[in-house]
């Protein structure tokens, strides 16, 4: 009798032929072990040394920036608070062009502040690419010091266990 002719012994043998393969793969696994991390590039971003540091850099550089549009918008709401107290008694012509003036220092505040803002997040960037590019190579240094396969930078959830993200703050801290 064939072995096509009886389907037990024939699925009896795909079985077997199927629990060798699954033994053999899980052997081969537990050989060669996987390993991965996980590293926070935000907590990086946010807690590390160098970024603070950089912030305080930021910060300096824009200060005087900074004081001036702060002059900049007091004397603007002293121009709105005369002219609010000044107009009842105002002429037609006087009144115009208070407004006139008005309108021309919002508008240069507004310009100022938007090229302000521009050039204050342009310069953060800059500084968070430096230390994003800076924080990947240590990164790398430790997986590759640790033997990590893979190291994920987002996940849903993660044991702390994997966790190199203090490694990092460790080793730029430095």
């Amino acid at each position: 009798m064939n072995q096509l002719s009886n389907p037990s012994k024939l699925m009896s043998r795909v079985l077997l032929c199927f629990a060798s393969i699954v033994a053999l793969a899980q052997t081969q696994a537990q050989a060669q072990e996987f390993r991965i991390a996980f590293f926070n590039g935000q907590r990086v971003l946010e807690e590390s040394v160098p970024a603070k540091a950089a912030s305080s850099k930021i910060e300096q550089e824009f200060s005087r920036r900074k004081k001036e549009l702060d002059d900049l918008n007091e004397r603007l709401r002293n121009l709105v608070r005369k002219y609010e107290k000044d107009a009842p008694g105002l002429s037609e012509t006087d009144r115009l062009r208070r407004q006139r003036e008005l309108t021309d220092v919002d508008q240069d505040f507004n310009r100022k502040q938007r090229i302000f803002n521009e050039d204050l997040a342009q310069r953060r960037q800059e500084e968070s690419i430096a230390l994003g590019e800076r924080a990947l190579r240590i990164v790398r240094q430790i997986a590759e010091a640790e033997k990590i396969d893979i190291v994920v930078q987002d996940a849903s959830y993660v044991n702390p266990r994997i966790d190199i993200t203090d490694k990092v703050l460790k080793a730029l801290a430095k």
